[in-house]
Parts: C-alpha cells; structure tokens; sequence
C-alpha cells in the first residue's frame, strides 16, 4: 500500500537550523515521490514560540505544500508535537526534529515497515551527544521501565514514523519531554506494534541544546511521576497486574 505523508518538524529557536532542515525534508519527500515509495507530502513546521525569528524564516517558505504552525509562546516538546500531529493531513506522519541531527534521507529505513507495523522508531546507532545528555537518556530509559515497563531501545529519539490512525486514536497529554514515552506506552496498551531501526546521528552544529537543560530534565520527570501515580490511582489500562510484561520486550 502506497501512503501520502505528513512530515512534522518541531522547531523552538532554530533560526540557524530551520531553513535547511526544511530544505533537506523536501528533497527527501520529492525522492519518495519519484521512486513511488509515497504519493504526496506536506511538511508542518511547528514554531513553538521561538524568539529568534524562526517563525519568520519558515512562513517565507510556506506554500501549498509547507505549512507554519505558530505557538505565541513557548509552550513545550510535546505541545508542539501535538499541534504538529493535529494539522497533519497524512495517512502517516512522520516527525523530525529542525536541529540537523538526523538525515531526512533516511525516512527510506522506516517505510518498508509501515505496511506490517503501527509504529516504526528509529534509534541512534552511534549517539553522538554530549556525555552528560547520553547519562540522562540512560537514566531516563531505566526510570521509564522501572515505572511501566517500557523496553525500547531509544525512547526519545526524534525519528518516529506513525499511522495517522494510531495518532488519532491517543489522547495526548504531556506538554514536555516525557511525550514520546506516553505515545509509546499509550499505543502499545492499544496493541499496536512498534518495529525499531537504526539511523544516524550528528552532532549539533547550530544553535542550543535544551535536552540537557535541568529545566527540561525536571519537567519530564514530573510528568512521569504524575503518569505513575495515574496509573496506580485509575483502573485504567495502565494498572493491570499484566502491565510490565505487555509493555516490554515489544517487536523491533
């Protein structure tokens, strides 16, 4: 089955960046076109209240096929991933993240997967942040199986690809850094399936890291918590006596 896609592309200060990424997602796109591997694209830029004329640099770009979501403020990770997902009017939805640390390219590992799976997520073959960065993903990953039981190989990794129904389907929640765990633990409740892959990494060449920022740590963290005393305190999905063993291990 041949897909149009929606290509999300969260940006908060990434004047230095924005520009080429879009560029680089275009080209990647119009490949895919001619190869037959999707029929049609859009890319939804999301600016999340940036203060360095992102915004400006992306709505010089828009026409039919670029699209500018535009927070006044600066409202978080998630938010912009949701505002993202919501104008995406793809049968998939693919999102990236504007910092050049990934190779749009390489949407082409994803897609031969979509077709057998609900979610394909790639994961960093050779991370190539900072140590400090690495040993919050570490922790992080740990606290998260901890908590749910979430085994998967790099949770925040900025290279996901998704049916738009699964989207649709999930009521999302966090405004932060803790989003894409809540959509993985959330779409695997569901039953849907998750296949991982590898992709590049690149280190950051422009711009300002905030993934280390303690103010974002500490956000994410307090989201997770206040997941974790949801799931104890509701008889929702996340509360049954089987929760570990359905999240872990899922399919790669």
């Amino acid at each position: 089955m041949i897909h149009d896609l929606s290509f999300v592309l969260p940006a908060y200060n990434e004047a230095a960046n924005v520009e080429e990424s879009i560029r680089q997602g275009r080209t990647a796109l119009e490949r895919l076109v001619e190869t037959g591997a999707i029929t049609n694209w859009q890319i939804v830029v999301v600016d999340d209240g940036s203060s360095d004329g992102t915004g400006s640099l992306v709505q010089r770009l828009v026409d039919d096929r670029i699209h500018l979501v535009s927070h006044y403020l600066n409202r978080g990770y998630g938010a912009a991933l949701r505002s993202g997902f919501d104008a995406a009017k793809g049968s998939l939805v693919f999102f990236t993240d504007a910092d050049l640390q990934f190779d749009a390219t390489e949407i082409d590992r994803l897609l031969p997967w979509i077709n057998r799976y609900d979610m394909v997520c790639g994961y960093r073959s050779a991370r190539q942040d900072p140590w400090v960065r690495r040993a919050n993903a570490a922790a992080w990953g740990i606290a998260l199986y901890g908590a749910f039981g979430l085994d998967v190989e790099d949770v925040n990794c900025a290279f996901k690809l998704f049916r738009k129904d699964v989207l649709n389907g999930l009521e999302i929640e966090s405004s932060g850094a803790f989003v894409n765990a809540e959509i993985l633990i959330k779409a695997i409740q569901k039953g849907c399936s998750i296949k991982q892959v590898p992709v590049s990494h690149f280190a950051r060449l422009a711009g300002e890291q905030t993934g280390a920022d303690p103010r974002v740590v500490l956000r994410a963290f307090r989201e997770l918590a206040r997941f974790y005393r949801l799931s104890k305190d509701t008889e929702g999905p996340w509360t049954s006596s089987d929760r570990t063993t359905s999240l872990a291990n899922p399919m790669r």
